[in-house]
């Protein structure tokens, strides 16, 4: 018995971890303010984040109608991506400090660059809140 409680409870913590059952509202844009789609660059590239109809908090603040940051490199926001946490390595930035503007050092050439707000547990949203692709070269 004392068994099935702990992998029950073992269970449950696991799949609140990933359930991508933090609302959006309805209407909220995500966007690049800076740097335009098609934008030839030098490094590092200023980025500026525009967002409305929700607001930003820290990583781990739970508010309703919030969450932060995150900006995906060369890759893109997958079906996957809506149910698990994004986990931070090269292609995912994490501004989980409720950042609004960051700096990509990023190499010579052409890069896809996307926003997507996660909520407290870097998940996100259901709907998922997901900026448009944009390219960008940097020279």
């Amino acid at each position: 018995m004392f068994k099935h409680v702990i992998a029950l409870t073992v269970l449950a913590a696991a799949t609140a971890a990933v359930a991508g059952d933090t609302p959006s509202k309805p209407g909220t844009e995500l966007y690049f303010v800076t740097p335009q789609d098609g934008a030839a660059l030098s490094a590092p590239v200023s980025v500026v984040i525009g967002l409305r109809g929700m607001g930003v908090a820290p990583a781990a603040v739970e508010w309703p109608n919030t969450g932060h940051h995150h900006i995906l490199i060369n890759r893109p926001f997958t079906a996957e991506d809506e149910e698990f946490a994004l986990e931070k390595n090269d292609q995912i930035i994490h501004l989980g400090g409720g950042q609004t503007e960051a700096t990509l050092d990023l190499p010579p050439g052409t890069h896809t660059l996307q926003l997507v707000l996660g909520d407290h547990g870097h998940v996100p949203h259901d709907p998922p809140v997901v900026s448009d692709v944009i390219s960008v070269t940097v020279e």
